[in-house]
């Protein structure tokens, strides 16, 4: 029997817990909170990371500076993230607050035209779309907020074959 590496890496916590998948990822079309609109559609030749919070969760808090250093470190790479928050329409000046000290774009899950991911089951929760457009797992908290290491564990190996790069996109313009 022939045990892959992405079975031994997942077995290590290095990976999601979900098996890669062959379902393309469902659509998603929102307009962010500058007003920009994102459709995950559009993004193939990205590694997309759609992350679900909420203001009023302190996890997804906790989170958002890990993803927001990992989108700044790996934007020039193909990387993608886009945080969705699951407030009601009255909280919207709090994401709006939040925003502000993020480095990812955001968007009001109720601003979404189309959304097939439907609403989480529980929050924060992170989906993992590859370059090909593929749904390639999940990151559930479980009690531990996404850091950095475990986005690039489960990340950077979806990322497309391609010259070296090192991390910092800093100076990277806008989509």
């Amino acid at each position: 029997m022939r045990v892959s590496l992405w079975f031994l890496a997942a077995l290590a916590g290095l990976l999601p817990a979900v098996a890669p998948a062959a379902e393309p990822a469902p659509p998603l079309v929102v307009t962010e909170l500058n007003g920009q609109s994102f459709d995950l559609g559009a993004l193939r030749g990205k590694v997309v990371v759609v992350n679900f919070f909420a203001s009023w969760c302190p996890p997804c808090r906790e989170e958002m500076p890990a993803l927001s250093a990992f989108y700044r470190d790996y934007r020039a790479r193909g990387v993608e993230v886009i945080g969705l928050s699951a407030d009601r329409e009255r909280d919207r000046a709090d994401v709006l607050a939040i925003s502000r000290g993020i480095g990812y774009p955001m968007a009001m899950l109720r601003d979404a035209t189309e959304n097939g991911f439907g609403m989480p089951n529980a929050l924060p929760a992170a989906y993992l779309i590859d370059a090909k457009g593929f749904l390639r797992g999940e990151i559930v908290s479980e009690g531990q907020p996404i850091t950095e290491d475990r986005l690039a564990a489960a990340v950077l190996p979806l990322l497309p074959a391609g010259p070296p790069a090192s991390p910092g996109g800093d100076n990277v313009p806008n989509r």
